[in-house]
């Protein structure tokens, strides 16, 4: 069963070939054993939520929704009434939200079951899954390994096949990278495709909420019934409901991929170089045109980031002082004492270390010369972007430079940002992007990018579906869970 995707699964639902509690109850199960192992999940639910045992049925009963009884897990900043939320932070570890985020209610109206919260790197920053107040998340292709980060729990979940689904975020990268690194699909659709409503904020021009499942067509189905405009999110555009449409046939005549040479030949690890390579070599035996195309800024891209996010990271966690919400330490004499206590206690040291750099940038004398300037790149790389796409309908090339990498293998601050170089462009940009498996090297998996315009995560999620009816790494599952 765990190798089923969502349709058949929805399938078997509807033949009444096993009932709703029964199939839950299977990744419940593998949840339960498989957790000490890779670290996947904060919490796991001790029962199933008879609210949506009651939706999701009545939901089979009417014949109305293929994702009515499929079990999920929701990366740990996604508010859920009466599920601890800690943002994988000593600063929320007791936070217990009173309402659902809309992404959160948006699938259990669709009858998705949740099955627990997942680990991430603290407030969603980091790419590895090391930086979690509750310990780092195991690579389920190697133990030894990180899975990626920030929405590294949710790969490892994924890939583990604890659950067929899972949430996540993605603000430089947090979908791309870990499902890159664990052999899964993870799709970061367009800045205001999703409502950002009930999620906790890192960085919010930024941030969007994501889908990680084994293939493209699961991504679409559960992304569709994620999307929508959001009167509660300021920053939710004003589109139509969104639906995806999975394709009759792998061809892909027609089609033309840009392809940024510069990012391939640059790989210094030749086996990914290699895949890469053969990953966009089947999609013009199915028919697509390859084109060569230029993103002239997108090397200043981690640079800007890591002013900008950081920037946007210390004006949203400042609300985290000890007093209205969040950890309150136990010794301050006076106010002062208070939030700095407090705040030293519940943030970890990345997320320190991020809001002082954003901070710094902010302030006087600085904004200028650092903040103002990277904005100003921010817009360079977004129309180097509107220049490729009038020439090529997506663009296709590496996720990630390097295949994961051992637990504490990087020790510089600077060394793990690198990771992300392929993945920010996209991301300051607002584009839609993914990653999709395309085979192993040295035992490990690798993903392919492919970054959409604006709003059209049908192209890029029906070109990984094509791709996939014809491949099976999507398909592959470590060993030691399958």
């Amino acid at each position: 069963m765990i190798g089923l995707s969502i349709r058949q699964m929805a399938g078997m639902l509807a033949a009444k070939e096993c009932s709703i509690q029964e199939l839950c109850g299977v990744y419940w199960d593998r949840c339960q054993a498989f957790n000490e192992t890779t670290g996947a999940l904060i919490t796991t639910l001790t029962e199933f939520n008879p609210k949506e045992l009651l939706q999701a049925q009545a939901l089979l009963d009417q014949g109305q929704q293929p994702l009515a009884g499929i079990p999920l897990v929701h990366k740990d900043l996604f508010c859920t009434h009466g599920i601890k939320t800690t943002c994988a932070s000593n600063m929320l570890a007791d936070f217990v939200p009173p309402y659902d985020a809309t992404v959160v209610s948006r699938l259990q109206q669709a009858g998705m079951v949740t099955l627990g919260k997942a680990n991430m790197d603290e407030f969603a920053m980091g790419s590895s899954n090391e930086h979690s107040a509750f310990g780092p998340v195991a690579n389920p292709w190697d133990e030894q390994r990180v899975p990626g980060g920030s929405s590294g729990g949710s790969a490892a979940a994924v890939a583990a096949r604890m659950v067929p689904v899972a949430t996540g975020t993605d603000t430089g990268g947090s979908i791309r990278q870990p499902a890159a690194l664990c052999g899964i699909t993870g799709i970061k659709p367009s800045y205001g495709r999703v409502s950002r409503h009930g999620m906790i904020a890192f960085a919010s021009s930024l941030d969007q909420a994501g889908v990680m499942a084994a293939s493209a067509d699961d991504c679409g189905l559960v992304l569709s019934a994620m999307s929508g405009h959001d009167a509660l999110d300021s920053t939710s555009a004003q589109q139509p409901p969104w639906q995806w449409q999975k394709p009759d046939s792998p061809d892909m005549r027609g089609l033309k991929v840009g392809v940024v040479r510069d990012w391939i030949d640059g790989l210094a690890d030749d086996g990914i170089k290699q895949l890469t390579w053969a990953a966009i070599e089947q999609c013009q035996a199915q028919g697509a045109e390859l084109l060569d195309v230029s993103l002239p800024h997108a090397d200043l891209a981690v640079s800007a980031y890591y002013i900008l996010a950081p920037a946007e990271c210390s004006s949203n966690l400042s609300r985290f002082d000890g007093v209205r919400f969040g950890h309150q330490t136990a010794q301050a004499s006076n106010l002062q004492e208070l939030y700095c206590r407090s705040r030293s206690e519940g943030f970890g040291e990345e997320v320190q270390k991020r809001i002082m750099v954003g901070a710094w940038a902010l302030s006087s004398g600085y904004y200028d010369a650092y903040y103002l300037k990277a904005q100003k790149v921010r817009r360079l790389i977004s129309d180097d972007f509107k220049a490729a796409f009038e020439q090529v309908d997506l663009i296709a090339g590496p996720v990630s430079p390097e295949v994961a990498f051992k637990h504490g293998e990087k020790s510089t601050g600077v060394s793990m940002y690198q990771a992300d170089q392929f993945t920010i462009p996209a991301s300051l940009a607002g584009l839609p992007c993914l990653s999709m498996p395309i085979g192993h090297t040295q035992g490990l998996p690798v993903g392919l990018q492919l970054i959409g315009r604006y709003f059209d995560e049908q192209t890029i999620l029906a070109v990984a579906d094509q791709y996939q009816q014809q491949t099976n790494h999507h398909q592959q599952t470590p060993e030691a869970f399958a």
